[in-house]
């Protein structure tokens, strides 16, 4: 025995159709809502200052401020900052108690290690394998292949702020392996 198409068993066009919409909305929802991380994790993030450069952070992730920097740092002095991209880099202060032009990224470039700045032989001493770099981060001794990465540092607002060194390498007159 078929029933009418009026009968209360059966729903009506309308309720049915707002049924299929309630269930499209929710399962396109929950799609969309797991999706949005795994895109988010493809994108890559922007710099976050314009030019590709960053500002100069110290250990607590503070903006590093140059007046209280250089009260507190002598001439020659190598301190370790956070960088571009990340990595430690260490802010030079030169000979007349300034911020150098440029930052020296602290990545062993053997094995990654972080190279410390060691001040009584005026080099850095890389712990893992002895690689030994001059005051410039120029390799001197291996098995480090390649002088460590440089940034530009400039100053601005009492800030510090690392931008990618694309130019010639001052220290061995060659372009820059890390660009």
């Amino acid at each position: 025995m078929a029933q009418a198409s009026g009968s209360a068993d059966v729903p009506n066009m309308g309720r049915r159709q707002f049924m299929n919409f309630l269930t499209f909305g929710a399962v396109t929802g929950t799609a969309l809502g797991a999706l949005y991380p795994v895109v988010k994790y493809f994108i890559p993030p922007s710099s976050g200052a314009a030019g590709g450069g960053v500002t100069a952070k110290d250990a607590l992730g503070n903006d590093i401020s140059v007046t209280n920097f250089l009260a507190s740092h002598n001439a020659g002095e190598r301190a370790l900052a956070q960088g571009l991209k990340g990595d430690p880099t260490y802010v030079v202060v030169d000979t007349n108690q300034a911020i150098s032009n440029y930052g020296i990224n602290a990545v062993c470039t053997h094995l990654g290690c972080v190279v410390p700045w060691n001040a009584s032989e005026n080099k850095f001493i890389c712990p893992c394998h002895g690689s030994q770099y001059d005051n410039t981060g120029k390799v001197v001794r291996g098995p480090a292949p390649l002088s460590l990465a440089l940034a530009h540092a400039t100053v601005a607002d009492d800030k510090i702020t690392f931008t990618p060194w694309t130019e010639t390498d001052f220290r061995t007159g060659d372009d820059p392996w890390w660009a």
